[in-house]
């Protein structure tokens, strides 16, 4: 599998939690469409019918991923887009209240500050404690991009959740359809193009279209102000996603084995033992699969690590250093960061 990773001939490539791995399918289904594109001219009807049928191709792709039925997933460029769509079509208002993790992405506290709630912020443990009947919506990380922990997602009944996956798709099985709405992040842990990603909506007409795109109608009646949404989460689907991208996502899906997640946990279970005996860890066992550990320099411990072609990064205003281990990483990699100075 290493040899699908051409940067894995070089690197000790631990960065998955910020983007994946490009596999060498990946890289050549982009340039066959963009030389396609180039030669032919983004055009006419078989252009436009390839389009459309890369878009189905592609929702199938990260249904299975999510473990969803195609018709509950609409394509979006990242998690961030999922969540402002989510937020934007609750419609929320200033009495209303909204639980969140104070170990959160801007991806998602932005949308959450947008939208004008009220927002009850704890530690993922006081999370459940904070729900109240003013509270719309739970939202939070499936894995904590800062600690690599598993967050608390199914102890809220009787309140909407929505769940930002951009450091669960692909890195561990995930039931996107146990939560109202789930983010889906492609570019990291599924090692597609940039923004590339999805959202899933269990329940698509309870959601208000707050952003339609051209993509979000079956028809429309410009004389009458009225549009009929597509069926299903496809209502929701963004603008246009570049062709070249579309097939890029098709292949790099087709990449992953039947055993990435075993493979990936024992990849990190071996990173935390390594890292064990120098470190201080804040991961717990058993969680995901990024490592975050104490340093009294993490930039310079990155830039150290890079100089010897072993990328991790910090997390910015902490003074934790990330590692990310995928099913591609092998004990070489791991042996080469925990050797560093």
């Amino acid at each position: 599998m290493r040899e699908a990773y051409p940067v894995l001939e070089r690197f000790a490539y631990l960065n998955a939690g910020t983007f994946g791995p490009l596999a060498k399918a990946t890289a050549e289904a982009m340039r066959d469409q963009l030389a396609v594109d180039e030669a032919e001219g983004r055009q006419g009807k078989q252009y436009f019918e390839r389009m459309l049928a890369l878009r189905e191709d592609v929702r199938g792709k990260l249904a299975a991923v999510a473990g969803a039925a195609p018709e509950l997933v609409a394509l979006t460029s990242s998690t961030t887009e999922g969540c402002n769509i989510v937020l934007a079509g609750l419609r929320l208002e200033h009495d209303d209240e909204v639980v969140t993790s104070d170990e959160e992405h801007f991806g998602l506290i932005g949308a959450l500050i947008a939208s004008g709630a009220r927002l009850r912020i704890g530690r993922p443990d006081e999370l459940p404690g904070l729900v109240g009947p003013r509270t719309r919506l739970v939202a939070l990380s499936h894995v904590s991009w800062v600690t690599g922990n598993r967050l608390p997602v199914e102890a809220f009944e009787g309140v909407p959740v929505l769940v930002d996956g951009a450091q669960a798709a692909g890195a561990i099985p995930v039931d996107a359809t146990a939560f109202d709405y789930y983010t889906i992040s492609a570019q990291k842990w599924l090692c597609g193009p940039d923004a590339t990603g999805a959202l899933v909506v269990r329940e698509p007409d309870s959601l208000a279209i707050a952003a339609p795109s051209y993509f979000s109608q079956e028809a429309y009646d410009l004389s009458e102000g009225t549009f009929e949404p597509k069926a299903g989460a496809a209502r929701f689907d963004t603008g246009w996603i570049p062709t070249a991208s579309l097939a890029g996502l098709s292949a790099a899906l087709d990449v992953h084995p039947a055993d990435c997640y075993e493979r990936a946990a024992s990849a990190t279970s071996r990173c935390r033992e390594l890292l064990a005996e120098r470190v201080e860890l804040v991961t717990r066992p058993d969680q995901a699969t990024l490592i975050s550990f104490r340093h009294d320099d993490p930039p310079g411990l990155v830039e150290r690590l890079a100089e010897r072609d072993v990328i991790v990064r910090d997390i910015p205003k902490t003074d934790l250093v990330r590692v990310s281990c995928g099913y591609w990483t092998n004990d070489a990699d791991l042996e080469r960061l925990a050797a560093a100075p």
